[in-house]
C-alpha cells in the first residue's frame, strides 16, 4: 500500500471510500460536518435515528450514490472525546481499514483525525492514522495460494484543507508508514515457519535490510564465536545441525566517536527446550522465539530511514535450541564471553544464555545505553498477562525514556523490581551463576541473570513473552506476531538523539 497527502476537502476527493469520524454524544464537526452537509444531512439523520452513536469502533457505511465524488463514506465512532487519544485513533483506524477492505475498497481517503475537535498535533495525528491503517491491514499470506479475487487496499490518501498543515501531515504520514512497515517486517519474520527461517536465513534477511537501508552488517560464524569465547551461545547451538550466527548491524548517524545505543535481541529461530524438552501442545509457536531479534533488526531499518543523529548498534545471537545427540545437558557448565561460568540447570532457559554473550559483547563494543528484547519467560505472562511487556533495569532514567517511547507507540510496559534478595535464587554451587532459580519470580531472576553480563552499563531488559503473539484481531493488532516493540525501540532512539541520556 502506498500513502500520499493531498490538499483539498475530503468530501470532494474521488476515492472509493472516505473515512470520517464521530464522537459519542456530539454533533458532526469538522470534516464530518462538511461531508454531512454535502450529503444533505444523511449523517445527522443516522444520529437522530440512533444508528450512528459515535461509540468507539462503531462502523456505519453509507453509499453516496453519486452525490459526492467518493463512492462510500464510512462513519467511524471514536468514543467519548475525553477518551480519544492517539492510541485510540490508531486502533480505530485499523478497524475501519479492515472493514473497508472486506467491502472490496481499494483506495481510501481520510484526514488527520483528532487535529480538529480534539486539538491534537496534526503531525502526530497523521502518524497515528498511517500506523493504524498499515498495521491493521497486515496479513501473512506467503505460504497460501493467492485467490484471484483477493481484496486489498492499494492506496491511503491523507487529505488536508489547510496549506499551513500540509508539511506536518506529510511528515507524520511518512513516519507512520516507516514505523508500521518496519513492524510488519518483524511480524513477517516471526510468523515465518522455522524451516524457512533458520539462523542462516535470519542472517541473510539482516544482510538484505542492511544493503537496502545503508547499514553496516557483519555476521560472526561459529569459529569466530569460539575464538571470542562465546561458550554460552555455542552451548545452546551444539544440539542443532543448523550453524549459529551472531548478527551485528551498525547505524552511524551521530558523532564519530560517540557511544552507540545498543539494541540486543534474542534470536532463537526454533525452541524445543533442548533436553529439557517442552510439551508438544503449543510447541509450534516456538518458531517465533526470535521475535526479539526480529524487532531490533526491524527497528534498525526504520532508524536508518528516519536518520536521527545518533549511533545505534544491534546485536542478534541466532541459533536453534534442539535436543540432538550433541546437545548440552542439564548440569553442564559453560563459560560466557566475559569469563563467568554458568551452570545450565535447565536447557529450556536458553534465551538468557545466548543473551549473556551478546550483552558481554555489547560491553566490549562500549555500547551505552543498552536495551535487550526477548521472549524470555513464561513467568511474565503469569505476572502481567497479555497486556504489557515486563521491564527491568539498572537505570531509572533510561526506563523513564523507554516509558515515554512505549506510551507514544501504544505498546504498554510495566516495571518489575531487581531487588538483591532475588539473586539468592540463581546462586550456583558449581559455577559462578546458574541459569534458573526456583518457580518464584522467574522473570526477575531471568533479568538478574542478564545483569551479570551487562554489569554497570545503563541497561533495560524487555520481556515480551506475553505480547509477542496475538490470538485475535484487536485494533492495530492482528492474529499472529504482534511486532512489539519495534516502534518503542525506534521512539527510544529518536528520543536519545534529541537528548542523550544523562550520566
Amino acid at each position: 500500500m502506498k500513502i500520499s497527502v493531498r490538499r483539498g476537502d475530503i468530501a470532494d476527493y474521488p476515492a472509493r471510500a472516505i473515512i470520517v469520524t464521530l464522537f459519542e454524544g456530539m454533533a458532526p464537526s469538522g470534516a464530518t460536518a462538511a461531508v454531512d452537509q454535502a450529503l444533505g444531512g444523511a449523517i445527522s439523520q443516522l444520529i437522530e435515528e440512533g444508528e450512528a452513536r459515535g461509540k468507539a469502533n462503531e462502523l456505519t457505511l453509507l453509499h453516496t450514490l453519486g452525490r459526492i465524488p467518493p463512492s462510500r463514506v464510512l462513519v467511524l465512532g471514536l468514543g467519548k472525546p475525553q477518551e480519544c487519544d492517539l492510541d485510540r485513533l490508531r486502533n480505530t483506524i485499523a478497524v475501519a481499514a479492515r472493514h473497508l477492505r472486506s467491502h472490496g475498497v481499494d483506495s481510501v481517503a481520510t484526514v488527520a483525525h483528532g487535529a480538529g475537535a480534539r486539538g491534537l498535533d496534526p503531525e502526530a495525528c497523521a502518524q497515528a492514522v498511517a500506523e493504524g491503517a498499515f498495521l491493521g491491514l497486515y496479513t501473512f499470506q506467503r505460504h497460501k495460494k493467492r485467490e484471484e479475487d483477493e481484496r486489498e487496499i492499494h492506496e491511503l490518501i491523507l487529505v488536508e484543507r489547510e496549506a499551513a498543515k500540509l508539511r506536518a501531515v506529510r511528515r507524520g504520514g511518512e513516519r507512520g508508514r516507516i514505523l508500521a512497515e518496519a513492524t510488519n517486517w518483524a511480524r513477517d519474520l516471526a510468523n515465518e515457519p522455522a524451516n524457512y527461517l533458520t539462523p542462516t536465513d535470519m542472517a541473510e534477511r539482516a544482510r538484505a535490510v542492511a544493503a537496502e537501508r545503508g547499514l553496516e552488517c557483519q555476521v560472526l560464524e561459529r569459529k569466530e564465536m569460539e575464538k571470542l569465547g562465546m561458550g554460552a551461545l555455542l552451548g545452546v547451538a551444539q544440539g542443532s545441525h543448523q550453524p549459529p550466527k551472531f548478527i551485528i548491524l551498525h547505524y552511524r548517524g551521530g558523532k564519530e566517536h560517540a557511544a552507540a545505543l545498543g539494541l540486543v535481541g534474542k534470536g532463537i529461530t526454533f525452541d524445543t527446550g533442548g533436553i529439557s524438552i517442552k510439551p508438544a501442545p503449543g510447541m509450534a509457536d516456538m518458531k517465533s522465539d526470535m521475535a526479539g531479534g526480529a524487532a531490533v533488526i526491524a527497528a534498525m531499518s526504520a532508524i536508518a530511514q528516519l536518520k536521527p543523529k545518533i549511533n545505534v548498534t544491534a546485536l542478534v545471537p541466532a541459533t536453534e535450541n534442539m535436543p540432538g545427540g550433541g546437545a548440552q545437558k542439564p548440569g553442564d557448565v559453560v563459560r560466557a564471553l566475559n569469563g563467568k561460568s554458568i551452570e545450565v540447570v535447565n536447557t529450556d532457559a536458553e534465551g538468557r544464555l545466548i543473551l549473556a554473550d551478546a550483552l558481554s559483547y555489547a560491553r566490549r563494543l562500549g555500547l551505552s545505553p543498552v536495551a535487550d528484547v526477548a521472549t524470555l519467560t513464561g513467568a511474565i505472562v503469569v505476572a502481567l498477562g497479555r497486556a504489557a511487556m515486563g521491564a527491568m533495569t539498572n537505570s531509572e532514567p533510561l526506563l523513564d525514556r523507554l516509558r515515554e517511547a512505549s506510551a507514544a507507540a501504544g505498546e504498554k510496559l510495566w516495571q518489575l523490581p531487581l531487588f538483591e534478595e532475588y539473586k539468592e535464587h540463581i546462586k550456583s554451587e558449581v559455577a559462578d551463576i546458574k541459569n534458573v532459580g526456583n518457580r518464584e519470580a522467574g522473570s526477575i531472576t531471568g533479568a538478574l541473570f542478564l545483569q551479570e553480563f551487562i554489569e554497570d552499563t545503563p541497561w533495560v531488559h524487555l520481556d515480551i513473552a506475553g505480547v509477542d503473539q496475538v490470538e485475535k484481531e484487536k485494533g492495530a493488532l492482528v492474529k499472529g506476531s504482534s511486532g512489539v516493540p519495534v516502534r518503542t525501540l525506534v521512539n527510544l532512539a529518536l528520543s536519545l538523539a534529541r537528548k542523550p541520556l544523562s550520566t
